[in-house]
């Protein structure tokens, strides 16, 4: 199987419920700049649905939201196959939503080893409760 470093329509997390039920019953962790909202469930088919977002309250131009959930998107779509990988074999089904709690405007290489380590982390999470 080829390595996909694709985020398609069906890894995006857009439901509404699905995100509220992820905030509400789900799990969560600190790496700084990053807080990861979290929730597995039993699925055949195991798959990842994935959010970002940056708060208007450090960043109040919608610019700099979206460069920061850009810049979380494309870290997260080079790094994620190890964790995809992980919950097809548990076959579990993971919801994650990643938010973005620093004061400034990150570079891309920060950005890309903070999200390294949170992938990181998941991964360690999901091994355990096997």
């Amino acid at each position: 199987m080829a390595k996909q470093f694709t985020l398609g329509k069906e890894e995006r997390l857009k439901s509404r419920k699905q995100t509220e039920l992820l905030f509400s019953g789900g799990k969560k962790f600190t790496i700084l700049p990053f807080r990861v909202h979290y929730s597995l469930s039993k699925d055949e088919k195991g798959g990842i649905q994935f959010g970002t977002g940056a708060g208007k309250r450090n960043f109040k131009k919608a610019v700099d939201r979206n460069r920061i959930k850009r810049l979380m998107r494309e870290a997260y779509r080079l790094q994620k196959i190890p964790l995809q990988e992980l919950v097809a074999v548990h076959h579990q089904q993971l919801t994650v939503f990643f938010i973005y709690n620093g004061k400034e405007l990150p570079a891309y290489k920060e950005v890309y080893g903070k999200m390294g380590q949170c992938l990181g982390k998941l991964c360690n999470l999901i091994s355990e409760k096997k």
